[in-house]
C-alpha cells in the first residue's frame, strides 16, 4: 500500500509540475500569496515556474532515488506544509481556480493539504 501511495504522490507532483509550466500556469498563480511577491524577487509566474520544477523533482525523485525515500518524504511533506499558506491566501482573497469558485470550496481544499502532508511521510517511512 505504502509503494501504491508513494506512486501516486510521485504521478501526482510529475502532473501538477508539467500544469505549473504549461496550461494551468495562470490558475497557479492565484495560490501565489500577496506577500512572497510583493516582498521577494520574483513575480507570481516565476514562482509558479520555480515550484513547478521542484514538484517534477520531487515526482521523478519518488521513483528514482529508492535509497532517499525517507528524506525525499520528509522534504516533501516539508514542501506541502510550506506551501498551505498559499491555499490560504486563496481562500482569504476569494481568488478563484481550479474550479473553486465559492468560498466554501476554497475553505474544504484546506482540509486535504494535511492528507498530503501525511500520505508523503507515511509512504516514504
Amino acid at each position: 500500500m505504502r509503494s501504491f501511495v508513494r506512486w501516486g504522490l510521485a504521478l501526482a507532483m510529475t502532473f501538477a509540475g508539467l500544469a505549473h509550466l504549461t496550461f494551468a500556469r495562470r490558475d497557479f498563480q492565484a495560490q501565489v500569496p500577496d506577500a512572497v511577491v510583493a516582498h521577494g524577487p520574483l513575480d507570481r509566474d516565476a514562482v509558479v515556474v520555480a515550484s513547478g520544477v521542484v514538484e517534477i523533482a520531487f515526482g521523478a525523485a519518488l521513483v528514482a532515488l529508492p535509497k532517499e525515500r525517507r528524506r525525499i518524504g520528509a522534504a516533501l511533506a516539508a514542501f506541502y506544509v510550506a506551501i498551505f499558506p498559499g491555499n490560504v491566501d486563496q481562500w482569504r482573497k476569494g481568488r478563484s481556480a481550479f474550479g473553486l469558485d465559492t468560498d466554501r470550496r476554497r475553505f474544504a481544499r484546506l482540509f486535504f493539504q494535511p492528507v498530503f502532508v501525511a500520505a508523503a511521510w507515511w509512504s516514504t517511512r
